[in-house]
């Protein structure tokens, strides 16, 4: 994932509202492609890259060194990367969700959105435990993407410290 990038490029997650059909899958991120090949922060190139990954989430990462004078990407420049999402987003008819929205796969292997509030009465009612998979958007560096992933059993996640999840028990 990200390939061309450095494991300390900063990296950004947004996860659409549903999953996307494989031509909108290759329009959004053809629209992404566009927009980074022009990017730039303080008149500075950003060397970035995009992927999609499980079919609904963008991986954004940029490498711009934080040593250097006006270092890493400005706000004005993640603002700009927000734009490009959402008018990328709004072709292929798509939302963004929340980033207070849980992601996680259900019994049948689906990926599922829900609240927070959502979410935590699925862990109360235990039909959501630490072997639940969930998708951590969390991660900030292209290295944490590469080595942990997005998706993993909630019980090495925040997620299973947040909604104090239940180890499933043994039949």
């Amino acid at each position: 994932m990200l390939p061309s990038l450095p494991d300390d490029a900063r990296l950004w997650l947004f996860a659409a509202d549903r999953a996307l059909s494989s031509e909108e899958q290759t329009a959004l991120l053809s629209r992404m492609s566009a927009f980074i090949a022009g990017w730039t922060s303080h008149g500075r190139p950003v060397p970035a890259e995009a992927a999609l990954l499980h079919g609904r989430i963008v991986a954004v990462g940029a490498s711009l060194a934080e040593g250097e004078v006006n270092a890493g990407v400005s706000g004005c420049g993640i603002d700009s990367l927000q734009h490009a999402l959402d008018d990328a987003a709004a072709q292929v008819g798509v939302g963004w969700l929340s980033g207070l929205n849980v992601l996680f796969r259900d019994d049948g292997g689906t990926i599922q959105a829900l609240s927070r509030p959502a979410f935590r009465r699925l862990a109360k009612d235990g039909l959501v435990t630490t072997e639940t998979c969930v998708f951590d958007l969390t991660l900030d560096t292209a290295g944490a993407l590469r080595t942990i992933g997005v998706e993993r059993p909630a019980g090495g996640s925040w997620h299973g410290r947040v909604f104090r999840l239940a180890t499933p028990s043994v039949a």
